[in-house]
């Protein structure tokens, strides 16, 4: 499955089916491997062929179903990839693939609004102890869109304050000389950072990105 941070919430990317079963809902990009493919390699060509998307920020296998009814045809064992992709990209898709707010799924076939739970539950679970953002930005971002990017992520609001001061300190993210252009209401210009890695790495937990009145560590 895709995620993308899209006005303001988490979207999943999503195609309607044109045959049964489940003709007219909504499933997860994919389908079949070939007897010569790995199951990334797999993916990587079914996002390309379908969706002509390509910019994949991070990739990594989710979980495998194997439930014997999943599917009324036959016994089918998917194996499903969280894919994260930056606000920036924009790919285009065909007439029946949109993108969906997760809290807002259509009508979805097999059990793939379940795989989509799974996903979010893994985003958020992997934004508290990992730089995993760095998928879901740009190369350059002020903390205003990194702030965005979190509270849609996590489900809740976030300080802009104590993200900057956790991330910095954790040596995640640095500012750049930059800054973002001015906007039409005046006052100073942003500073705009960036990740210093463009790669997993687990650092401490967030702590300090529980919901508002939780328990801190």
């Amino acid at each position: 499955m895709v995620f993308q941070v899209r006005d303001g919430s988490v979207h999943v990317l999503l195609w309607r089916r044109a045959l049964e079963p489940f003709a007219a809902r909504w499933s997860l990009p994919g389908g079949s491997l070939t007897s010569a493919e790995r199951l990334g390699t797999s993916l990587s060509r079914h996002l390309a062929t379908k969706v002509d998307l390509t910019d994949i920020g991070f990739l990594e296998q989710l979980e495998t179903r194997s439930d014997v009814d999943r599917d009324p045809r036959r016994r089918v064992i998917a194996t499903a990839y969280l894919a994260l992709v930056s606000t920036d990209v924009n790919p285009t898709i065909p007439a029946d693939t949109g993108w969906f707010a997760v809290d807002q799924l259509p009508p979805t076939a097999f059990d793939h609004a379940s795989i989509i739970r799974s996903g979010i539950d893994r985003l958020r679970a992997k934004l508290t102890y990992t730089n995993l953002a760095f998928a879901l930005v740009p190369a350059t971002f002020t903390i205003a869109h990194l702030r965005v990017v979190y509270e849609a992520c996590l489900g809740h609001p976030v300080s802009p304050t104590n993200l900057q001061r956790v991330l910095s300190r954790r040596s995640i993210i640095e500012p750049t000389p930059m800054v973002a252009p001015s906007s039409s209401a005046g006052g100073r210009p942003a500073t705009l950072y960036r990740f210093k890695e463009q790669r997993l790495r687990v650092t401490d937990p967030f702590a300090t990105f529980r919901p508002p009145g939780g328990a801190r560590e």
